[in-house]
């Protein structure tokens, strides 16, 4: 089974609550998708962590012993990736779409294409199983084939462990990451917050969400900072038949735990939030 926590808006507590059912499911394979901004690694601590690089594509590369210095690629470049410094034409690499404009038009062969390989992809076992997430590298595309690699790597790893349950950590937002992240997903989880532009977000989210999967929950985080909005929520859900699995109320305690490196599970497991967790987990896990 593998359930995607995701959220239209980014900052809606999304991660805080992924962990705590990571930590409720124990035997899990947990996945970070958020390729661009991972932050699972940063609450559980792993052991015997594997790292490998991930290609995402090409970078130009102008090689100063063939350049001619005709300024034919920066004039060609739309990404402002070519600069003229002390003497020497050079392509940042962090602004480099990869589009090899330069290197098609070049007619001294000074550039050439190769691989960006900063991206990395890691696994190591953790105390509820095994963690999977990848960095990629400030510049680099195609992180929907990222998300997608480390998404059947995590299928090969529940495999081969006997792990029933994949549990994802998804990005904000609903454009290429989110998409890889969601297809073929068993469940989808979105977290919300009462504020106008998490609710609007939280539309379009269910917009796409409900193209992909069927099985769809809804969880309204902070609920209590702004009861007219939840309420809102709450009607927009009902209307669609889209089940609201839990209203958490605002605790520091949720912050104290993320400070302290734990889920709000390892913090206080008499909180009332633990509560209420435990129930959204089984609702979602049993339906």
């Amino acid at each position: 089974m593998e359930i995607a926590f995701l959220s239209g808006k980014g900052g809606t507590g999304k991660s805080s609550i992924c962990s705590a059912f990571i930590s409720l499911a124990n035997n899990v394979i947990a996945v970070d998708s958020d390729v661009d901004a991972t932050n699972l690694y940063l609450i559980f601590k792993t052991n015997d962590t594997s790292q490998t690089n991930y290609i995402s594509g090409k970078n130009a590369v102008i090689n100063p012993d063939f350049c001619i210095k005709c300024g034919i690629c920066k004039t060609l470049c739309q990404f402002d990736a070519i600069n003229f410094i002390n003497g020497n034409y050079q392509i940042d690499p962090v602004s480099c779409d990869g589009c090899a404009i330069c290197y098609r038009k070049c007619s001294s062969n000074a550039i050439e294409m190769i691989h960006s390989d900063e991206s990395k992809l890691y696994v190591g076992d953790f105390e509820y199983g095994l963690l999977i997430y990848g960095q990629l590298a400030p510049g680099e595309e195609n992180s929907g084939k990222f998300i997608s690699v480390i998404r059947n790597i995590a299928k090969k790893k529940a495999s081969e462990k006997g792990i029933d349950k994949i549990i994802i950590d998804g990005p904000p937002g609903i454009g290429c990451p989110f998409m890889s992240t969601i297809t073929g997903v068993d469940k989808v989880v979105l977290v919300t917050e009462p504020s106008k532009s998490a609710f609007m977000d939280l539309k379009r989210a269910l917009d796409v969400a409900r193209e992909y999967s069927k099985q769809i929950y809804v969880i309204i985080n902070k609920y209590d900072l702004n009861n007219e909005i939840s309420n809102e929520i709450q009607f927009y859900c009902d209307k669609f038949k889209i089940p609201i699995v839990a209203k958490i109320p605002f605790d520091k305690e949720i912050v104290y735990a993320m400070v302290n490196k734990q889920t709000i599970i390892e913090y206080n497991k008499n909180s009332k939030i633990v509560g209420i967790l435990k129930d959204a987990y089984e609702y979602i896990i049993n339906k």
